[in-house]
Parts: C-alpha cells; structure tokens; sequence
C-alpha cells in the first residue's frame, strides 16, 4: 500500500511539473479594424473548458481558429446541432475575464451576447459597473446579466472581484487572482490564471508606470517575479500598441517596445536578475493597425523588441485563429 501511495503522488508530481495552457487567439489588435479585436482563450491541457481573455471579437475568432484547426476537437458531426462555430462558442468558453470597458475588449461578447450560453463574467468592480450601467442596461443593448436595470435575461453572471484575492474561475478548473493596471486615466486589469503549480498571466491594456505616475505595474512584476522563482509562469500576453517615436503624451495609457522592454527590466530584477527571463513565452498583442500608406506597425514593433531583447525572452506574435500550446 505504502508503495502504492508513493507511486500516486509521484505520478501526480510528474503531471502537475508537465502542466500546460492551451491559448487561442481569437482577436490579436486594437483600435480601429473591428473583426480582430483583443480577445484569447485559455485552458489548462487537462480540461476541457477555456476562459475567455477579453472579448473585443469573438465569433469572428472562432470562425478563424477553425479554418486554422485550433479546434481539433469539434467536428461537424460531434457539434450537431449546433454548427462548429457553434459548439466552441456555447459549449467550450466557460466563462471570460474583462479587463477593462473599453469597447475593443468586449465588442464581441455585448454583439454575440443574444446567442450565448449562460455563463460567470469576471471583474474589477469598476469593469463589472461598466458592463451593468453602460453596456447591458436595456437601452444601449438588451441586460443579458443577472443584475441591474430593465429586464434581466440572466445570461451571464456578473463577478466582481476583490484585487489580488485567488478564486475560482467557474468549470473552467482555473483559478484566478486580478490585480489593477493604469491606463491613461481608465481602470485597467491584468489576471494571473493558475492550474497547480503553473500559472499564465493576461494583461488589459497598461502604460508604463513612469508616464502612468503609478505603482501598478511595479506590484505586478514583483508578483510575477515571485511567480518566476517558483517556476510556475509559464508565459504572458501583454500589449504593445504602437512603435518606439510615439511621444509619451500620445500614447494614452499604452506601451511601446521600448517602454515594455524597460518594464521586462523590471520583472527580471524581481525574478532572480540577468537570466531570470530566459525562455519566458511573451506573447504581442493590441497593436494598433494603421491607415498610412506602407505602414507595418506589427512588423515594425517585433523588429524593435527583438533587437533590444537582452533577456532571452521569446516574443510570439499570434495571429487571428493561430493556437499556442505553452509547457
């Protein structure tokens, strides 16, 4: 017996030191292109539901990931009746994490809101407020909440949470734990997801704590440099919305590459110093696609991450419907 005991908890030692996010990118930018909005998914590789992160464009994403094969697991025949786009839609996203109320973060769920399958929503309380007052208040769009004005169709369950506080994330078999970010004068979030000993950290849209004059980011890094030390991180998804040559004024509560590489300077001390980030998965998001003439900002940023990328880290730039397994 004894024997046996000791073979069980090495087996579930070994499982939980192999333990990996699967991450579909459903929306990849921000500002002014509305089908490729901020949004991912995330599960652990263990489970079957996924949290959604952000929802700027959702059924969009969907239809992408499947053309791509991000969905092996839904079929024509396995999802009847419902489509494929269906299935994953309504029967895999478990939940989703908002991280601020800003339109490009949470278009597509207040859109596709009317298809949906009831499930928690989860917030700062500021976020949380924002979608009951401003969004589903039956005048904007139809309350598809559990709370609030007009009618209420009770679709989604609103969840507030309190900051840096560790609670479960629905069936998804995550757990979550938000912490606030600056940007520009709107309330912000990032949320560190875990599943035993790994953990994946999302960020809402964030400036740099200089141009923010805040303290947000610097409790995140140390957090995540905690994270780091224990070798449960995994990996993130952080924005970088414009080049390096956009004056500090004019980035209204963004990053650029040169601002997001000073912030990794930060996480690196906290996490052990020069090293510390070595291999870390740093996935791009929230660019701003532009309208000049021979512009490529996506081009242009992942150019100048990787030439001041003294740390070792692996800057990923996913594509709308590309998935990402991260071990």
């Amino acid at each position: 017996m004894k024997k046996y005991l000791l073979a069980l908890m090495l087996a579930c030692g070994a499982g939980q030191a192999n333990a990996a996010f699967d991450v579909v990118a459903l929306g990849v930018n921000g500002g002014v292109e509305e089908g490729n909005l901020t949004s991912y998914l995330i599960r652990s590789d263990d489970q079957k539901l996924y949290l959604g992160l952000d929802a700027g464009s959702v059924l969009p994403g969907i239809r992408k990931a499947l053309d791509k094969g991000s969905f092996p697991q839904v079929t024509a025949e396995n999802a009847a009746p419902l489509t494929p786009q269906g299935e994953v839609f309504r029967n895999l996203i478990g939940g989703y994490f908002i991280s601020h109320g800003h339109l490009d973060h949470l278009a597509g769920l207040i859109i596709s809101s009317p298809e949906d399958s009831k499930k928690p929503i989860y917030g700062t309380a500021d976020t949380i407020g924002t979608l009951r007052q401003h969004y589903f208040n039956g005048r904007v769009w139809p309350n598809f909440t559990d709370s609030g004005s007009g009618l209420r169709i009770g679709t989604y369950r609103l969840n507030q949470q309190r900051p840096a506080q560790r609670f479960s994330l629905g069936l998804t078999g995550l757990d979550g734990n938000i912490y606030p970010l600056s940007h520009g004068g709107t309330p912000s979030s990032m949320i560190l997801v875990s599943r035993n000993n790994a953990s994946f950290a999302f960020f809402g849209d964030t400036g740099p704590d200089e141009v923010e004059k805040s303290k947000n980011l610097d409790t995140v890094w140390r957090m995540l440099g905690d994270e780091m030390k224990a070798k449960r991180l995994k990996g993130l998804i952080i924005e970088t919305s414009y080049p390096d040559g956009v004056p500090d004024g004019k980035l209204f509560g963004h990053l650029t590459p040169g601002w997001l590489l000073k912030e990794l300077g930060y996480l690196q001390g906290y996490a052990g110093g020069e090293g510390a980030l070595n291999g870390l998965t740093v996935i791009i998001s929230h660019v701003k696609p532009s309208l000049k003439a021979g512009a490529d900002p996506e081009k242009e940023i992942m150019a100048q991450l990787e030439k001041g990328n003294k740390f070792g880290v692996k800057f990923v730039r996913m594509a709308q419907g590309d998935k990402l397994e991260i071990k």
